[in-house]
């Protein structure tokens, strides 16, 4: 059969051939491409006769997946698959496999990054230096001993409370379902106003769902301390990046750590959190490591393979 990867995965040549080599060993026909997709044609034309194709975090919607009628199962080197058309997969039968666990530890860090950067406005320290400043007005604050709230516990928010830990941090958990390794570790979960109101720090890790989308509004943001940190590593849409900004200019939020957006960077020039104080901002690199690209890659390609032997793995539908 044609399998069809539609944009690059992050990883040398050598390795991906050495990855794609059991595909081609079971004598499919598998076509890859170093460079994105520039419109839809070109979606249309790579994927044309393919019964399996594989994606990163490149929009597929519902249009282009119905024009494609020899698909039969989509691997998506990614977490998340809010960029896939997946009522059209739901319709079509179509087998989705993600790629479930590869960025657990580098997102995981990402977030502590962000949690530290902000709590010690590393943005600006940096800025100041190359403007020849002094410290001045750059009084940071520590993360040992303060409450942290992480809004989603999955893999990333619990390899994220192993990690505070170490900073003797209490921890906070709010959640749609309760995880026993969760309580291990100390989390105690709480309704979400309740973690709003008593954390210094929240961190994201929800998926972006009807639910979740606009979940940190203006709200929920008013419950949160004057001097708390707000860190998004997980999905944009979950906060409202407006009613953040403004409470960081009026001075009712301590200050926040950035990492993803409404879109894929870049942003548009008027986004609100740009021109906002206290933001340490990042254009989407939690997922972005040499670890984490080669397990995706390697993870997708076992994808197929196991859905080939009919032991679907990471699946999705």
């Amino acid at each position: 059969m044609k399998i069809a990867l539609l944009e690059p995965l992050g990883v040398d040549a050598p390795t991906l051939e050495n990855l794609l080599e059991p595909l081609r060993k079971r004598g499919h026909q598998v076509e890859s491409w170093n460079v994105a997709p520039g419109d839809t044609g070109e979606i249309l034309r790579r994927a044309r006769g393919a019964r399996a194709l594989i994606i990163a975090n490149m929009p597929l919607p519902e249009e282009v997946i119905r024009e494609l009628p020899d698909l039969e199962m989509l691997s998506v080197a990614f977490t998340g698959v809010d960029h896939v058309g997946l009522g059209a997969c739901k319709d079509r039968h179509i087998r989705v496999c993600n790629a479930a666990g590869y960025a657990t530890e580098a997102t995981a860090e990402m977030a502590l990054l962000l949690i530290l950067g902000s709590l010690r406005l590393a943005g600006a320290c940096h800025h100041a230096v190359l403007q020849g400043q002094t410290r001045q007005g750059l009084l940071g604050r520590e993360l040992t001993g303060k409450t942290v709230g992480i809004l989603g516990t999955g893999a990333i928010g619990l390899r994220l409370a192993e990690l505070l830990l170490s900073f003797g941090c209490t921890l906070l958990g709010y959640s749609r379902s309760e995880h026993l390794h969760a309580r291990e570790l100390g989390i105690t979960y709480v309704p979400l106003e309740k973690l709003l109101r008593e954390s210094s720090v929240v961190s994201v890790h929800l998926p972006l769902t009807e639910e979740t989308r606009g979940l940190l509004g203006e709200k929920e943001i008013a419950l949160m301390k004057p001097e708390a940190v707000l860190v998004n590593a997980a999905r944009g849409p979950v906060v409202d990046s407006r009613a953040l900004a403004k409470a960081l200019e009026d001075g009712r939020l301590g200050a926040a750590g950035i990492d993803v957006f409404e879109t894929e960077p870049p942003i548009d020039a008027n986004h609100p959190l740009l021109g906002a104080p206290r933001v340490f901002l990042a254009p989407h690199v939690g997922f972005f490591t040499r670890e984490a690209l080669a397990s995706r890659a390697r993870m997708v390609v076992e994808n197929i393979l196991a859905w080939e032997d009919g032991i679907p793995r990471n699946v999705i539908l």
